[in-house]
């Protein structure tokens, strides 16, 4: 339960983005700034708010969740080079949600 009483939303692990992850780490690679890649349009913010809308349902939105995700962009690098499985990733993203979530607004 949220601090207002509202159930947190169950979200899911979605089927790793493979061929995203590639095209991801490629631009970063190629000198784009990561947080930019993450954040920006066609990466992984975006990716996730399609598959996790159901946190509007709960207050938060679009910017807020992508904001998580660019606090969060460490282990997402380290997913797209192989050092975290895609399970970890969104796991870890998943509780930072939650506990922000749980925090009054």
């Amino acid at each position: 339960m949220t601090a207002i009483g509202v159930a947190h939303p169950s979200l899911h692990v979605p089927d790793e983005p493979i061929v995203h992850k590639l095209a991801w780490r490629d631009r970063v690679l190629g000198g784009e700034d990561l947080g930019a890649v993450v954040t920006g349009p066609g990466g992984p913010g975006e990716w996730l708010w399609g598959r996790w809308r159901v946190l509007a349902t709960v207050g938060m939105g679009r910017a807020e969740l992508e904001s998580v995700v660019h606090g969060y962009r460490r282990e997402i690098w380290l997913w797209m080079v192989g050092e975290r499985t895609w399970e970890q990733c969104c796991s870890g993203l998943i509780g930072r949600i939650s506990r922000r979530l749980a925090v009054p607004s």
